[in-house]
């Protein structure tokens, strides 16, 4: 582990699958800290500070669901969600609730490393271009990309790592439709449309916290910003 390495916390109850992703992390550089139920997951993303979870849904004492939904709350942090069920709509409540990406299992522990490298990837390139543009103003809609908050008509919104770079990216093409899978590529680094799900459920989220009529559909391609100027 290099001095300064990224931090990741694991969540996973099934010890010989914790311990294989553990060992892959650690090989690729990261730090990596377990916790094997809901209850210590909340105190070790506590006392580590990570800078990204990898959370399965299943787990003792409370699910994962419960886990995002207080660790969000804490402090905004990418989560990668594995789910041990391929249900669309279990995917869209982990989603929902503040994950960023998923996994259903059975997975290869390389593409969970590929997954956690392109999230952390997402957070630095967000964080380099913030230095270029802190300050963002549609109408009433007002993000600063420096302290990473938002407001709409002056009330305040809380928004997961994902839904707010999703909405950056958006903001800075002001009524341009954004497709689907260039949204994937950019934001999520996939190369294919089997994510879209996950774009859906991103921009649920924001219509609900920051309005419905934040963003429009362009059924079939993707979707556009159209707040006034």
């Amino acid at each position: 582990m290099e001095p300064g390495a990224r931090r990741i916390l694991v969540v996973e109850d099934e010890l010989t699958i914790a311990e294989a992703v553990a060992a892959r992390l650690r090989a690729e550089g990261f730090a990596v800290d377990l916790a094997h139920d809901g209850p210590s997951a909340v105190t070790a993303f506590e006392a580590t500070e990570p800078d990204l979870v990898v959370l399965d849904v299943m787990l003792p004492g409370f699910d994962g669901l419960e886990v995002c939904r207080r660790i969000q709350s804490k402090r905004p942090v990418p989560v990668l969600m594995v789910t041990a069920r391929a249900d669309e709509t279990d995917l869209l409540v982990g989603l929902g609730v503040g994950a960023d990406d998923y996994l259903t299992k059975p997975f290869s522990i390389r593409e969970l490393a590929a997954r956690v490298h392109a999230l952390l990837r997402r957070v630095e390139r967000a964080t380099q271009t913030d230095h270029d543009e802190s300050r963002i103003v549609l109408g009433d809609l007002e993000i600063d990309t420096t302290e990473r908050r938002v407001s709409r008509a002056g009330v305040a919104a809380q928004l997961t790592p994902m839904e707010f770079d999703l909405l950056v990216h958006l903001a800075r093409r002001p009524r341009a439709v954004q497709p689907r899978e260039r949204l994937l590529a950019e934001l999520w680094s996939w190369s294919d449309a089997s994510g879209t799900r996950a774009v859906d459920s991103h921009i649920k989220a924001l219509r609900r916290k920051l309005g419905a009529d934040l963003i429009r559909t362009v059924h079939g391609v993707g979707y556009a910003l159209e707040v006034a100027k």
